[in-house]
């Protein structure tokens, strides 16, 4: 283990995409900070396997909802490794509220949702990108959702998180030409204890799925490490990791 080694920050780290993304990013060679809010026990868990790589890794806890703790991460980030290389934003939340119960949307269910989803992105993004253009290179993946292209989701104000993250990935992707790079990945219902045992839902996506599964965790990470690590002249781009559903 060397200095020198590219450090990512993973946000929502210790569980699901984000654990699959940091493993498989150990696998290349590259230090992780691994990021979460409340699961405090996967993130030290997916702290320790990352490390029997060979990489240093370590746990932050912050909560990316709210500006400060995204700034606080990414410097906690620097602190602990020296710099920031690559930035993945994985941590997300919904609802599930069928589409016509338009009056279950509450006020707190949309700021929960878009503050978690949208705004930890951008504001990761900003803090993360200062590093970035200073050392004259870097990686973000943003963690999106086929639901942001309009198919149908878990609750409305997901699917608009979710579109938003779509845009905000293009534009901040021309903003930090030609020096960091701002990619994202969209997965099809991704079986992870985040959607747990809503049977209903998971038979539906396989239902709307052409390859007749619902995506793993690992199927994302690949496509998460080869936007950050490998896919060196792609920019932009929102990478569908759905068995064919978005066509």
């Amino acid at each position: 283990m060397t200095t020198s080694a590219r450090v990512a920050v993973i946000t929502g780290g210790g569980t699901g995409i984000g654990r699959a993304s940091g493993l498989l990013l150990a696998d290349a060679g590259i230090d992780v900070i691994v990021n979460y809010s409340r699961s405090e026990a996967d993130a030290a868990a997916t702290a320790s396997d990352i490390e029997k790589k060979g990489v240093r890794a370590r746990a932050i806890r912050a909560d990316v909802s709210k500006r400060e703790e995204c700034e606080r991460l990414v410097e906690g980030a620097v602190a602990a490794f020296g710099h920031v290389d690559i930035l993945i934003n994985s941590a997300g939340m919904t609802r599930f509220v069928p589409y016509p119960k338009l009056d279950d949307l509450d006020d707190k269910i949309w700021d929960q949702i878009l503050r978690t989803n949208l705004m930890s992105a951008f504001w990761t993004s900003r803090a993360a990108s200062r590093h970035m253009l200073r050392q004259g290179d870097g990686a973000i993946v943003n963690v999106a959702s086929i639901a942001g292209h309009g198919t149908n989701a878990s609750s409305i104000p997901y699917a608009v998180s979710k579109g938003a993250m779509i845009t905000l990935t293009k534009t901040m992707a021309r903003a930090l030409a030609p020096t960091v790079r701002v990619n994202a990945v969209a997965p099809g219902v991704v079986e992870t204890r985040w959607v747990g045992d809503n049977e209903e839902f998971k038979a539906a996506g396989r239902a709307a799925t052409p390859l007749g599964r619902n995506a793993a965790a690992e199927d994302v990470g690949r496509a998460v490490k080869y936007l950050a690590v490998d896919a060196t002249f792609v920019t932009g781009q929102i990478h569908n990791v759905d068995g064919g559903r978005v066509i």
